[in-house]
């Protein structure tokens, strides 16, 4: 059986499983599968050198669209370089089809070039591996559509192009199934409000906002808000303004988790608090504990609907009497130091409010942005995302553009050290017309999430440079590479966003003497 027949036959249930769209990394080894795709109709067809940065992208097409996606790969290296995008795409539940050419069998263990092992190299990260080796048809029946899956496609050494391949997609109307939610859990979680309640607020689908949003008005529950539940400044004051702090010691009974798997210290803490009983109400069925608690796994809307009508909880705690008093505090100390890093946040999540989307790269943005960033609700960001099922630094830009392709006023705020590693990324918006486009990194001269650890603080200034990747470049030819514009600010008065046609770097340099006072006097504030 040639080469294409078998490609041909591989694409052809791609489509019938409804994969619509497919980014392809071009190699020798490849060419069947992506000369059987082009030849399709009804599929959108996505094109990069760099096989790390093209899952990222794909993984930011799944956001927009909810939709699966394929990578097209070649052998040998070229499929590990997918690895941390699987990783990712794991653990947020997205439906990542990784399609990978192999070299025949008889080349497996060998050594030869080009042949790695590449049956079973995602291990538990994906749902299953296909092993395909001639033509197919009942592809993917184990598949559920809603997780990464791999099939590695076993392709000789010449290629016979003539195929009766037509293209034609038979797309039909497939759709994952429709799962089942006991929402039990979730009423009788409502007995005993008096030990206490707070809801921790973490990532959520678009679809499900709306239903969230008015299930939290109407108990008013205090609320730890992720920037990416978009809620966070819908919610007003119920959502508390320095939650890890002021939930520190406080008497809480009871923790309801909405969303993906929360962000802050205070997550974290309850694996040493046993006695607070956590339920979980979670798209993906990740309990993000490693303690015991219990988890409802299904559409969140359908969740929170299933409950039918709910009555006030109310702060049975006390919680919000002194959020207003907080957020005051907060708001002075950003005045008195300008020119630190969390005032750029402020200052920038205000501009950000011309943006259709906020995209959040990282660890310490999305922690600096939650703390810090503007909370008037008649101007809320309310499509915010960011990776952070396991990811590190890892594929954010290439995430981003996938995420926003063809979408204006697309915002993103990463650190030094994730745009360094992700610097050919900008490749994936050549072909993007959207306008608007704003990069905005925070360079503070490497990792400085780092200088918050208790064990990085005893260090010496030269072990601290070691582990922070310490450096001085700048992103100024960087921007000039690609043909965007560019602008950098070293303090606040200079900062005056205006994004054009072309993309927009703004380079952030804040004032280390001011950020580190800032993070002093911060330390020093009394809890309510």
């Amino acid at each position: 059986m040639n080469d294409i027949d078998i490609a041909s036959s591989v694409i052809g249930e791609c489509l019938k499983k409804g994969v619509k769209e497919f980014v392809v990394c071009s190699g020798a080894r490849n060419i069947p599968l992506i000369s059987a795709l082009i030849r399709c109709e009804d599929v959108v067809v996505w094109s990069h050198f760099e096989e790390r940065a093209a899952g990222f992208y794909a993984l930011g097409r799944m956001m927009d669209t909810r939709e699966p996606c394929a990578v097209i790969t070649t052998s040998g290296t070229a499929v590990a370089e997918l690895l941390p995008a699987v990783v990712e795409c794991h653990y947020q539940a997205r439906p990542l089809l990784v399609i990978s050419a192999d070299r025949p069998t008889e080349y497996r263990g060998s050594g030869a070039p080009q042949a790695i092992e590449q049956v079973g190299i995602f291990g538990d990260y994906v749902g299953g591996c296909e092993d395909v080796k001639d033509v197919v048809n009942g592809l993917f029946s184990d598949w559920n559509g809603k997780i990464p899956w791999h099939v590695n496609v076993c392709l000789g050494e010449g290629v016979e192009m003539d195929s009766k391949f037509t293209g034609n997609s038979e797309l039909g109307e497939w759709r994952p199934e429709r799962e089942k939610i006991n929402v039990s859990s979730l009423v009788r979680f409502f007995d005993d409000v008096w030990k206490g309640v707070v809801v921790c607020l973490g990532g959520l689908e678009p679809e499900d906002r709306a239903d969230v949003f008015h299930f939290l008005k109407v108990l008013k529950i205090p609320v730890v808000a992720d920037p990416t539940s978009g809620l966070r400044e819908l919610l007003g004051d119920l959502c508390l303004s320095d939650p890890d702090r002021m939930l520190r010691g406080a008497q809480v009974g009871k923790v309801l988790r909405i969303g993906e798997v929360p962000v802050g210290r205070f997550w974290r803490d309850l694996e040493g608090l046993p006695e607070v009983a956590v339920l979980n109400l979670s798209r993906t069925g990740f309990s993000g504990l490693a303690r015991n608690s219990e988890t409802i796994t299904g559409s969140i809307s359908r969740i929170i609907k299933g409950v039918g009508e709910v009555t006030e909880v109310g702060d049975v705690t006390d919680l919000l009497k002194g959020n207003g008093r907080r957020a005051s505090q907060i708001d002075e100390l950003l005045e008195s130091f300008p020119d630190s890093e969390p005032a750029f946040v402020r200052m920038t999540s205000i501009y950000a409010t011309m943006a259709e989307s906020v995209y959040l790269g990282n660890s310490l943005p999305i922690r600096e942005w939650g703390l810090f960033a503007q909370r008037d609700k008649e101007v809320p960001h309310e499509m915010v995302r960011a990776n952070r099922g396991a990811n590190g630094i890892d594929g954010q830009l290439a995430t981003w553009a996938g995420w926003t392709h063809g979408i204006h006023d697309a915002w993103i705020l990463l650190g030094d050290l994730t745009a360094l590693y992700d610097l050919s990324a900008p490749s994936l918006l050549h072909d993007c017309e959207a306008e608007g486009r704003v990069i905005v990194v925070m360079n503070n001269g490497g990792g400085r999430i780092f200088d918050q650890l208790p064990r990085v603080k005893q260090m010496n200034d030269g072990q601290k440079g070691i582990i922070a990747n310490e450096h001085a470049f700048s992103f100024e030819s960087w921007a000039m590479m690609w043909g965007w514009d560019y602008q950098r600010v070293e303090n606040v008065d200079e900062l005056e966003i205006e994004a054009g046609i072309a993309p927009l770097v703004v380079e952030l340099v804040p004032c280390e003497k001011q950020t580190k006072a800032f993070w002093e006097a911060y330390g020093k504030l009394i809890k309510d």
